[in-house]
């Protein structure tokens, strides 16, 4: 009796051993071993999309595995975000956004099926201004200008945005707020489109990105009254700041970020944020990034939940100055 007691203490510990040295060999399985998928919630041809497809294929070649990119707009971002919130956290479905879905939704919508703030933060990629783009024979030739016309036509300004809740929307509100104006928002399905109507003149204005602006504004399409960064865009030097231009304090950028479902282990997620930060380093993916008149980012997760708590306390402040409410 005694040596059998003996022989099943001597397996179990055999087992208990085999199974502690198994372990490290599990953790340490590759990543990822078939298709990873990267959901975008916004239109293809978007500063988003341009980036995450460049990320992608540089990610997929590192990797070896396909990286695929699918576009799911719709319902303001929150089609595409809310698949990824309810994906498998294994790293296999991966969500590249502006900051709407990280740092906005959960301050405007009180409906979500999915929690922006469980989402797992990755790594940032880049940001860059926000650009006051106007119709190219709007009557302003200046913020302050553009502040007296709204003043003198109450409801009368419009401005476009990508969508309720986007940067475009509450930028606009924020200048409402700050210059003292009262505008009329309209929400497009995308920028492409809210730039398509300023262009023709039957918007007024949109808070764009550089990225797209830009060529539009140098063609004579557009006009820009002012960047909305600390400083002035190396790009249009002579464009001034909307600081500068009589409405201090006055900040918004884009940003655009890597994040996986709930759950994500953090080693995971550091693995991640890990190959990502080397891509972004490469002198080659660097100089194609700025070429969308972007800045790359970096840094740690830890890095990246810090950025997107600082910017969602940003806009807190601004829906809750602006009464911005959605039905």
């Amino acid at each position: 009796m005694t040596s059998a007691r003996n022989w099943l203490l001597t397996w179990l510990l055999a087992f208990f051993l085999a199974a502690l040295a198994a372990a490290p060999i599990q953790a340490q399985e590759p990543y990822p071993t078939r298709v990873v998928k990267v959901v975008l919630p916004v239109l293809p041809g978007s500063t988003t999309d341009i980036l995450a497809r460049l990320v992608s294929a540089e990610l997929s070649q590192k990797w070896g595995k396909p990286v695929i990119v699918e576009n799911m707009p719709g319902a303001a971002m929150n089609l595409g975000s809310e698949y990824v919130a309810h994906a498998e956290p294994d790293g296999y479905t991966l969500l590249i956004c502006p900051p709407s879905p990280l740092s906005i939704q959960q301050l405007l919508y009180h409906d979500l099926k999915y929690d922006p703030t469980k989402f797992v933060p990755i790594a940032m990629l880049a940001k860059i201004p926000n650009v006051l783009a106007v119709r190219p024979d709007f009557p302003a030739k200046t913020v302050q200008e553009l502040i007296a016309y709204g003043k003198a036509n109450p409801g009368k300004l419009t401005f476009a945005s990508q969508g309720a809740g986007s940067t475009a929307h509450l930028s606009g509100s924020e200048l409402e707020v700050l210059g003292g104006i009262k505008m009329v928002h309209v929400p497009y399905h995308g920028a492409q489109p809210a730039l398509t109507d300023v262009m023709s003149g039957n918007i007024d204005m949109f808070f764009d990105t550089l990225t797209t602006s830009v060529p539009l504004y140098q063609a004579g399409k557009l006009k820009l009254l002012g960047v909305a960064s600390a400083e002035r865009a190396s790009e249009v030097p002579e464009v001034p700041t909307i600081a500068e231009s009589g409405i201090p304090g006055f900040r918004s950028i884009t940003w655009f970020a890597i994040a996986g479902p709930p759950g994500l282990p953090a080693p995971l997620a550091e693995k991640i944020n890990r190959d990502v930060a080397e891509i972004l380093k490469k002198p080659e993916i660097a100089e194609k990034i700025r070429a969308l008149r972007l800045d790359p980012m970096g840094g740690s997760t830890a890095d990246a939940a810090k950025f997107i708590a600082d910017e969602t306390k940003l806009w807190d402040r601004v829906i809750t100055e602006a009464h911005i409410t959605l039905e």
